[in-house]
């Protein structure tokens, strides 16, 4: 990690800190040590939603701090990972941690290589000269940091994750895999190549934009607990437990505000709703 940079231009100053913190419920301590990191980055995956409607929707994604904290602050929405990862970065820069931002592949077991489109951030806090993988706009935890070195295995009370090192011709490439039923899964790939918010924004414009981003074709939420990963891909709800097993049904567009409400903890107005389900039912 040698010649990582303290994490700069990210807005922490604009940060409404004590809204922020009510909004992910976290009621401890406020300074940059590990134990913090630790409950901040659960608190925050646990509470503020994934989910991709403003795209749906036909509106700009702005990268801007105000922008990102009205709708993921002071609304009930959530948003992907450059949202997410923007306003965590506020956080971690208002608080005093030393960070920086990464930029990773997202692979899935893809063999192709694919385009650097998923945000991340790697922490060191003041009280560890360890550096900390903080994922937390994937939509699927890690509920916790995940100290970046190779072959480190973590089980979050079932929820299980691994790192592994690989050597590249210009410098190591990270993996992240996550445990599923039938073994481990490799998740996303990233290099400790550090990252500012400029690049988080060319990044969000691709993926709200681009023709062959996801994101653009079929509405898309997670919700992420320490007991229950709540997945919604255009009409198909699931429901995964940190044992491996999965419930799913397709919703009816009469149940998706519904649903929306008490499972993803997003709240939409009535005329987005209206025209969110339209695009549910083109999905």
């Amino acid at each position: 990690m040698t010649g990582m940079q303290d994490g700069h231009g990210w807005h922490g100053e604009e940060l409404d800190l004590e809204a922020y913190l009510e909004r992910v419920g976290h009621q401890g301590e406020r300074t940059p040590t590990l134990a913090v990191l630790r409950a901040l980055q659960r608190a925050h995956v646990t509470s503020v939603p994934f989910e991709n409607f403003t795209t749906m929707l036909g509106a700009p994604v702005p990268l801007d701090l105000k922008s990102v904290q009205d709708k993921l602050v002071h609304s009930r929405r959530g948003g992907y990972c450059f949202e997410h990862a923007v306003l965590f970065a506020a956080a971690l820069e208002r608080l005093g941690f030393t960070f920086q931002g990464l930029m990773g592949r997202v692979t899935l077991g893809a063999s192709k290589v694919l385009p650097g489109t998923h945000a991340l951030l790697a922490v060191r806090p003041a009280d560890d000269d360890r550096w900390w993988l903080c994922d937390v706009g994937f939509g699927r935890g890690p509920l916790e940091p995940i100290e970046i070195a190779d072959n480190n295995e973590v089980d979050f009370g079932g929820w299980r994750f691994r790192l592994e090192r690989r050597a590249g011709a210009f410098g190591d490439d990270w993996w992240l895999y996550q445990h599923e039923t039938d073994g481990w899964l490799d998740r996303h790939t990233f290099t400790l190549t550090p990252q500012y918010s400029i690049d988080y924004v060319v990044g969000s414009h691709y993926v709200s934009t681009h023709p062959r981003s996801p994101f653009v074709k079929r509405p898309f939420a997670q919700r992420f607990t320490a007991t229950a990963h709540h997945r919604l891909d255009a009409a198909l709800w699931t429901i995964t437990t940190p044992d491996g097993e999965q419930t799913e049904r397709k919703l009816e567009t009469h149940e998706l505000g519904e649903v929306l409400e008490e499972h993803f903890g997003i709240s939409l107005r009535p005329g987005e709703l209206a025209r969110l389900a339209q695009r549910l039912d083109a999905a």
